[in-house]
């Protein structure tokens, strides 16, 4: 069943079925509750399973401020107030992982289990060609800026950053530059429900050893 209600002040589009323990999906970042739907029929004959559309995906409104990730996480404690959720078992993909990881280390009391898969959320160390690009790009965008040339820096921005942020439209790009700058390690030792970490070798979004700091971090996590 689709519903669309307000959760957290965003019009909010989310599906669900089934009756039995709680279960939440949780999409990565420019992807919907479709993404999910193998796993929603998979589970809703033996759970109660939500798939949401977060804020800025989907169905769903966009927020209307540039959001980070903790307010994602807020969204997902209205979300389960709404619903009457009890100690769900949390289903993550990428940035949706980071809201789990948010959400389980400040209701530890309220999630039963986690499942994430290509878990974004730690921060890698930025390399001396990285720091020296960067820097190259915002001295290029104040040099533009400065003696008025518009179109030049329209196309210097149009180009610049992942296809994600490029991807991203309004004020979800703002939102994208707070998600991916967000550090969830911190949070890590404070998650002490079980964790299943399902990871590919070949992953370079989140490479496998954000996997394995993880499965370190996490009291009681196993790494697939």
């Amino acid at each position: 069943m689709k519903k669309t209600e307000q959760i957290y002040g965003v019009k909010t589009t989310y599906i669900t079925e089934g009756e039995g323990p709680d279960m939440i999906l949780l999409h990565g970042w420019g992807q919907n509750k479709e993404m999910m739907q193998a796993i929603f029929n998979h589970f809703k004959d033996r759970y109660r399973v939500f798939a949401i559309d977060f804020p800025g995906f989907g169905e769903s409104d966009n927020p209307p401020v540039a959001w980070g990730v903790p307010d994602y996480e807020a969204f997902l404690e209205d979300f389960i107030a709404v619903n009457q959720i009890q100690n769900p078992i949390l289903v993550g993909h990428s940035f949706g992982c980071r809201i789990a990881i948010r959400y389980s280390a400040k209701n530890p009391e309220n999630v039963k289990k986690m499942c994430l898969t290509g878990a974004a959320g730690i921060r890698p160390k930025q390399s001396l060609e990285s720091k020296i690009r960067v820097k190259i790009f915002k001295a290029g965008k104040w040099f533009l800026k400065l003696t008025g040339q518009t179109k030049k820096l329209e196309e210097l921005q149009k180009n610049a950053g992942s296809e994600d942020y490029r991807n991203a439209q309004g004020i979800m790009r703002p939102t994208f530059v707070k998600v991916v700058n967000d550090d969830v390690t911190e949070l890590l030792p404070l998650v002490k429900c079980p964790v299943l970490l399902v990871w590919g070798d070949l992953d370079t979004a989140a490479p496998l050893w954000m996997g394995q700091q993880m499965e370190k971090m996490m009291p009681d996590a196993g790494l697939a």
